[in-house]
């Protein structure tokens, strides 16, 4: 992809706009001037559904990385108070309710990413994490009501996509997830009226929740706030990012080894590569622009350094070293890595089918079996050729279990 000159004059918006970060904007020559002449506060709301969050938000952090890159304030917003409600964005049922102890807990373990990826602190640019249950959770029912709903229309919250889309299916949506959207608008007014926020970022199905925030903060406030979207992250494909055949791609080590996490990424498609060496990491244009041009087998070059250079950002050098070893021993020398995922058999030993499924290969022992009929299991190199063989391994030995060329695991006695 050739470079184009950015229009915007502030650090920040060009920084943005050359990684293809920007979708829409509120207005954008207001959050350039600002932005060129002032230390913008800036905020992301995560919802803490689960202990770890997965690659689909990841670019989402990533915007935060870059507003302290260019010597702003991230303020990572995690919403223990909206978790309880539920985002109907993108949803055709409620959540399920989660207690303050899960909730708590989803809290902290997430910020472990965080923190690899920012720097916490009392300075003037260093990121502060909020819970937004601090203040909605001492929100009176009438009080809010008063003091915010009549600020609201329903009229022009069933015109959002959240809700028209719910309805439209005939899936039903309870009150209380109706009333997530002047919560989310509600944050965006208390972080601006308590910690000088002015801009709000988020991916593009966000955009509906966001100009609710500003227009909520200027009504009430008379303070102008702005608005910032990411494009809807799909691959090459057309699939949405965070999915993979084995399930979500998660951030957090506990919830995925780093093995698979650096192997999603040096599994990426071709005509992803810049863009995601662009979004996901911090190597210079220029470097980006010589890896994309890379023809022929040599693209994989790129998405080796991609691999490198992400999980190095999540997981930490350590965790990069030892997937990209481990890759390297697998494919290159035909050996077995020591960060592959491995399975103890046991004195009895297991069926193949089972042995695909337990390790994590296939979702089922129907999938497996129709892996085998394939040819795409291999046993130390060697394809299985029954799917109803017991496999056993010899104690002090071990057996590598390949499907297709990029899942290896080793198994164990």
């Amino acid at each position: 992809m050739p470079r184009v000159m950015s229009q915007y004059s502030s650090q920040l918006l060009r920084l943005l706009d050359e990684r293809g970060y920007i979708h829409q904007t509120t207005d954008a020559a207001g959050l350039d001037a600002l932005a060129a002449s002032q230390i913008v506060p800036g905020y992301i709301g995560f919802d803490a559904t689960a202990s770890s969050l997965h690659i689909g938000s990841l670019v989402q952090i990533m915007m935060l990385r870059r507003l302290q890159q260019t010597g702003h304030k991230p303020i990572v917003l995690m919403g223990g108070g909206t978790t309880r409600i539920g985002d109907p964005t993108g949803r055709d049922e409620s959540r399920k309710m989660l207690d303050d102890a899960t909730i708590d807990a989803n809290i902290a373990s997430i910020r472990t990413v965080f923190e690899k990826l920012l720097t916490f602190g009392d300075g003037p640019t260093d990121a502060v994490m909020v819970n937004n249950q601090d203040w909605l959770g001492q929100l009176g029912y009438i009080e809010l009501l008063q003091e915010v709903g009549t600020h609201f229309t329903v009229n022009r919250m069933l015109t959002f996509d959240s809700v028209k889309l719910r309805l439209e299916r005939e899936q039903p949506m309870t009150f209380l997830e109706f009333n997530y959207m002047i919560l989310q608008g509600y944050d965006f007014r208390h972080l601006a009226k308590n910690m000088g926020v002015r801009l709000q970022m988020g991916g593009s199905d966000q955009w509906g929740n966001i100009i609710n925030g500003i227009e909520l903060g200027r009504r009430m406030d008379g303070v102008e706030l702005f608005g910032v979207t990411t494009p809807l992250m799909t691959t090459a494909d057309g699939a949405k990012m965070g999915k993979s055949a084995g399930g979500a791609v998660w951030l957090n080590e506990a919830q995925l080894p780093s093995y698979d996490f650096w192997q999603y990424w040096r599994n990426t498609d071709d005509r992803d590569v810049g863009r995601f060496l662009r979004l996901f990491t911090d190597l210079p244009l220029d470097e980006i622009t010589r890896l994309e041009a890379l023809e022929g087998s040599a693209i994989n070059d790129a998405k080796i350094v991609l691999a490198n250079e992400v999980t190095k950002l999540v997981r930490g050098a350590d965790a990069a070293e030892a997937a990209s070893a481990t890759a390297a021993a697998t494919f290159a020398g035909g050996g077995l890595g020591d960060d592959l995922p491995t399975l103890n058999l046991g004195n009895e030993g297991m069926a193949i089918t089972a042995i695909c499924t337990a390790i994590g290969f296939t979702q089922s022992n129907g999938e497996a079996k129709r892996k085998v009929a394939e040819g795409a299991v291999k046993l130390d190199d060697v394809a299985v050729a029954d799917p109803s063989i017991i496999v056993t391994v010899p104690d002090g030995e071990t057996v590598k279990l390949s499907l297709g060329k990029k899942k290896h695991g080793i198994l164990l006695p």
